[in-house]
């Protein structure tokens, strides 16, 4: 393998050089969208983010039960900063158990420590720079002038943003809508779970949902509705392993990252018949 530092004219000229058959890339959409259209003959493999939510089932209701969601939601939600397309960005409570819920984790996310990342007792670290910060807190500024409730966080302080959890965050809001790429996750109610799982498909993301069920009869039905690239049952939508195909639907890409997926991008099977030869 080389690794190579180049600029975006010598980047443009590497992904069309017919003499590199396979292109893989990770990052924005709208640079992952633009080398397929410019490599439309490559196996061209993008995994362009996401907006990922978690559903809390009417079966996994109890106080212990949604308090080991909430705490598992504030870790993954938080943890590089959320900067990992898997984080949750949305959870879906069950109406009567939301107030309860946002308590639990309103109480989870405010435990985790900021700091240094170096620093072994600090959980959240710093966003990449000031810049996207302030894009964060932009967008949490936004949802609140159009109604949203900060019930925690909400302030930024150079490249660091705190934990923020927001409820009542109407529609069209981008910290629904696209990927804050931030320790920034909404609470949203809902009446039935066929409602939640439609609510789960309505940004143009589809990359991973967590449901935290022990119905095996729903973990089957969110797996043949949603349009995402996995669902986790029991627990938050981050979850990356090598052995599995990792990638997404709608805007969060095309193809599959992962050992088998890998070999066989970088591969082409060819057929080898034997006729007539002594064996």
């Amino acid at each position: 393998m080389q690794v190579v530092e180049t600029d975006d004219e010598t980047t443009a000229r590497l992904v069309t050089d017919p003499r590199l058959p396979v292109v893989s890339f990770t990052g924005s959409d709208t640079v992952g969208w633009r080398i397929v259209d410019a490599a439309p003959r490559k196996k061209v493999v993008v995994e362009l983010g996401g907006n990922a939510a978690a559903v809390i089932a009417p079966d996994h209701t109890s106080s212990e039960r949604l308090r080991h969601a909430a705490e598992r939601i504030a870790l993954f939600s938080n943890y590089a900063g959320g900067q990992a397309c898997t984080s949750p960005q949305r959870v879906l409570v069950p109406r009567p158990q939301l107030a309860e819920f946002t308590a639990l984790l309103v109480a989870a996310t405010e435990a985790q420590v900021v700091g240094d990342p170096f620093d072994e007792a600090t959980d959240v670290g710093p966003l990449v720079d000031e810049a996207a910060a302030a894009r964060v807190a932009e967008w949490v500024d936004e949802a609140r002038a159009a109604g949203a409730t900060v019930h925690t966080g909400g302030v930024a302080q150079g490249r660091f943003y705190r934990p923020t959890v927001l409820g009542d965050v109407p529609p069209g809001s981008r910290v629904l809508d696209d990927e804050v790429f931030g320790p920034v996750v909404s609470v949203l109610p809902y009446d039935t779970v066929d409602e939640a799982l439609a609510r789960v498909d309505e940004t143009r993301f589809g990359l991973s949902a967590g449901i935290f069920t022990s119905d095996l009869q729903l973990a089957f039905h969110a797996l043949d509705v949603l349009r995402v690239g996995q669902v986790v049952i029991g627990d938050a939508p981050t979850y990356r392993s090598d052995e599995s195909p990792f990638g997404g639907t709608k805007d969060s890409g095309q193809g599959r990252e992962g050992l088998r997926s890998a070999i066989e991008d970088y591969t082409e099977e060819r057929t080898l018949v034997l006729s007539d030869v002594a064996l």
